[in-house]
Order: C-alpha cells, then sequence, then structure tokens
C-alpha cells in the first residue's frame, strides 16, 4: 500500500508559484519549446503544403530522436568547461548558450530553402536545429533541479510546461499564421528571432550554485580507487580517466546503486509514459491538412484552445501534485493521455467538422498538460544532484525514444490502413503506461510525499 500523503492547502501550493526559480522557468520553458514543432509537426505542415509526399514527410519525424539520443553527449554538457563561455557564465548557462545559437543559425539556414528539391539541406539544417533544441534541453533541466529544491520541482514543471506550450504555440500556430499571411522563410525568419527570448533569459538570472568538478569526482569512490591504481602514469591520462569514470560511468551506476533491480523496471515505465502520444504527433498536422482544414482554421484552434488546454492542463498537474502526491497522478496522467488520443480515431472517421477538431485539440493538450508537469516531476525526483544532466538526459531521452521511433513509420501506416487505424493503434500503445503507473504508485520509494526533502547526494 502507498504510504499516506501529507497534504498542504491551496493557498501554500499556490504561494510556490510566485517563487523566482519557479518564474524563470516560464521563459526557459518557451525557449526550450520554440524549437521543437519547428523541425517536427510545423516543419511537416510546410512539406505537404509544398508538395512533399507524406511517406517521405514521415521519416523526417526521426529527427526529433535527436532529443532521444542526447544521454550521449549529456556527460559533455554536465562536465566539459566551455573556452570563454563557462567561465563567464557558468557551466549550465554558457552552454545554453551556445545550444540557443546553433538554434537560431539553423532556422536561418531553412529560411533559405524551397523544400522540393532540397530535401537533403532541410534535413541537414533541421538536424543542427534539434541537436542545439537537445543540447539546450540538458542544460535547462540540470539548471531546473539544481536551482531549488524537490518540493518546488513540480510547480517548475508546471511553470515550464506552460512556457514550453507558449514555445509550441509560437512555433505551431504562430508559425502557421505567419506562413499563411507572408511566407514560410519569413515564418522561420521569426522563429530565429524569437530565440532572443531564451538568450535574454540565461543572461538575467545567475547559475545554481553547484560543487566543483574537482571536489565532486574527489567524494566518487570509483574515481578516487582508479586514481590509486594508475600511480606512476602520465598525469593527463589519470586526469582523463577520472574524468571519465566520473562523467560517464558514476551517473548510471548511482541510479542503479539507489534502487537496484527496481531500476529496470523504472526505465521501462519511463520509456513506455509517452509512447502513446509520442507515436502519433507526426501525422496530426497531416490529419488536418489532409482531412481539409486549412492553415488558418489549425492555427486558430492551435493557439485558441490547445494552449490554453495546455496551460490550464500544466497549472492543475503542478497544484494537483504539491497538495496529491507524484504517484496518483501518474495513473490518471498515463489514462488520459491514451484515452484522448481516441478522439483522433474519432476525428479521423467524422472528416472535416470543426467542433470535433475543437473538441480533440482540446482534450489531447490539456491531457498532455497535465501528464508532462506530473511526469517531469517525478523523473526529477529519481535524479540525483550530483549527476543531475546525465541521469536527467537519460530518463527524458528514454522518454521519448520509442515513441518517436515509431511515429517514423506513421506516413506508411497512414498509407496503407488509414488515418482511423493508425491512431487506434497509436492509443492502445498507452495501457502498458497504466499498468506500470499503477506499480509506482504502490512503492513508497519511487513517489516521496509532496513536502518530502528527498537527498539525492
Amino acid at each position: 500500500m502507498p504510504t499516506p500523503t501529507p497534504q498542504r492547502s491551496w493557498r501554500a501550493a499556490l504561494a510556490i508559484y510566485w517563487q523566482a526559480p519557479v518564474l524563470t522557468m516560464l521563459f526557459l520553458g518557451f525557449s526550450a519549446g520554440l524549437p521543437f514543432l519547428l523541425v517536427f509537426s510545423t516543419l511537416s505542415a510546410w512539406l505537404r503544403s509544398d508538395g512533399v509526399e507524406i511517406a517521405a514527410i514521415g521519416f523526417f519525424a526521426w529527427i526529433g530522436m535527436l532529443y532521444s539520443i542526447k544521454f550521449f553527449w549529456a556527460p559533455v554538457v554536465d562536465r566539459l568547461a566551455l573556452p570563454v563561455l563557462t567561465r563567464a557564465f557558468g557551466q549550465r548557462r554558457g552552454w545554453m548558450l551556445l545550444a540557443q545559437a546553433m538554434i537560431a543559425g539553423g532556422l536561418i539556414g531553412l529560411a533559405g530553402l524551397e523544400p522540393v528539391g532540397n530535401l537533403g539541406w532541410v534535413a541537414a539544417f533541421a538536424l543542427l536545429v534539434a541537436f542545439g533544441s537537445a543540447t539546450q534541453d540538458i542544460a535547462i533541466d540540470a539548471f531546473r533541479i539544481e536551482s531549488a529544491d524537490d518540493n518546488v520541482q513540480a510547480a517548475m514543471a508546471s511553470t515550464y510546461i506552460i512556457g514550453y506550450r507558449g514555445g509550441l504555440m509560437a512555433a505551431g500556430a504562430g508559425a502557421l499564421f505567419v506562413a499563411s499571411a507572408i511566407s514560410w522563410d519569413v515564418a522561420y525568419l521569426t522563429m530565429a528571432a524569437l530565440v532572443g527570448i531564451g538568450v535574454i533569459t540565461v543572461l538575467l538570472r545567475p547559475e545554481p550554485p553547484r560543487t566543483t568538478l574537482s571536489i565532486q569526482l574527489i567524494h566518487e569512490p570509483r574515481v578516487r580507487a582508479f586514481l590509486r591504481a594508475s600511480r606512476g602514469k602520465p598525469k593527463t591520462v589519470r586526469r582523463l580517466g577520472a574524468w571519465s569514470i566520473g562523467a560517464i560511468v558514476c551517473p548510471f551506476t548511482d541510479f542503479f546503486t539507489r534502487y537496484g533491480v527496481k531500476a529496470l523496471w523504472i526505465l521501462v515505465f519511463i520509456a513506455v509514459f509517452r509512447i502513446s502520444d509520442l507515436a502519433m504527433a507526426s501525422m496530426a498536422n497531416p490529419l488536418y491538412i489532409d482531412l481539409g482544414f486549412s492553415l488558418g482554421t489549425i492555427a486558430s484552434v492551435t493557439n485558441i484552445f490547445g494552449i490554453a488546454m495546455s496551460i490550464g492542463g500544466g497549472i492543475m498537474g503542478g497544484l494537483l501534485v504539491a497538495r496529491y502526491g507524484i504517484g496518483p497522478l501518474l495513473i490518471f496522467g498515463a489514462a488520459i493521455v491514451m484515452l484522448t488520443n481516441l478522439l483522433f480515431v474519432l476525428l479521423a472517421l467524422v472528416g472535416n467538422q470543426l467542433p470535433m477538431l475543437v473538441l480533440t485539440i482540446i482534450g489531447d493538450n490539456l491531457a498532455n498538460g497535465l501528464a508532462s508537469a506530473v511526469f517531469i516531476a517525478f523523473l526529477s525526483s529519481l535524479t540525483s544532484r550530483a549527476y543531475t544532466a546525465t541521469q536527467y538526459a537519460l530518463f527524458s531521452s528514454l522518454m521519448t525514444l520509442p515513441g518517436k521511433f515509431l511515429s517514423g513509420f506513421g506516413g506508411l501506416i497512414v498509407t496503407s490502413q488509414g488515418y482511423a487505424s493508425f491512431f487506434m493503434v497509436a492509443a492502445l500503445l498507452g495501457l502498458p503506461a497504466v499498468a506500470l503507473a499503477i506499480w509506482v504508485n504502490r512503492d513508497a520509494q519511487l513517489v516521496p510525499p509532496p513536502q518530502s526533502q528527498k537527498a539525492n547526494a
């Protein structure tokens, strides 16, 4: 049975949202959300409206898999100091600024292309944007976790989701409006200019306190054992070995040491929690377009209903976690994400019906806003403060990898089976997430009460 969860008042739960680290995540969330759709569904809308084949558009979803393998270079972002930038701004802020430069450069490159006949270059610049965005996510996640205690993380996740959805609104509805009114190249140049919001936020906010790399390494038993065993070897070899063990090996061994055999099931749960939502995402905009909805209609409905519901879902998720704890909300979030994906099946069957489009976007965004805020808080509670960027990158990468991989086949399934069958299969993929959420909720070690201060050092 789960441990009874102490509850704080609604007033105390709301007061968390006025703390400076919580408000900061509103703007960093915008910076993180802005690039995502520009290499995903907005890009697919551009490609489809310019006449690119639907099967080719489906494969472009694999660009998003860069977000799912970011744990490969997360140790570098976690521990490697950048020339000039780290000294001037700190480890987290320096990497965020470098990543934002890559995002802006890739968007400017995309703005100068015509998709038909230049798909190779489109893919190359989209990969640059995705790589910069994934790198920024690593640094932002570490910055967030290091900036406040565990009992504030749900609220920070909530404002992050609100900002993230704002970035999605700018990159989704905003880009579609500009493309409809002017052109796609102006739309992407506008998005490149909006990267400046993240840059300004990074420049204004302080670097979170953290121990130096040398202190972290000297307190790691595996590093000390290596240094003892390597006495007499060149200093460069010893330093590189100590850095590699501390940055690459220790984050993973720490996680398995803390959770034992349960760690494997935790990783499975992380992998399947969003698989239903992500597997179907690449075909949402093509569905709207093929049903005959105009770009202006899609942008209007997404802007008015979708973003409002995402923000509402994010706030609701943060408040409910602060009051009732993470465990019950994980079950609820997994269930509603799966069930609201069935709305896409109905939309595909009824066709060009504006009320059904509105209902679909409301349900999808409300569910995803709530579930995302809850799940980010859960992942943050699993993360050790000693290996923030690397461990969280592993979790968030694993969270998106299966769904993004399956999403790449979406165009082929739609071509052969139709939209309704595709979205039905995507919804059923959410059943394992619900079952594992029930298991997680029964383990007090995995879902501590909201006011507990879990020591992850």
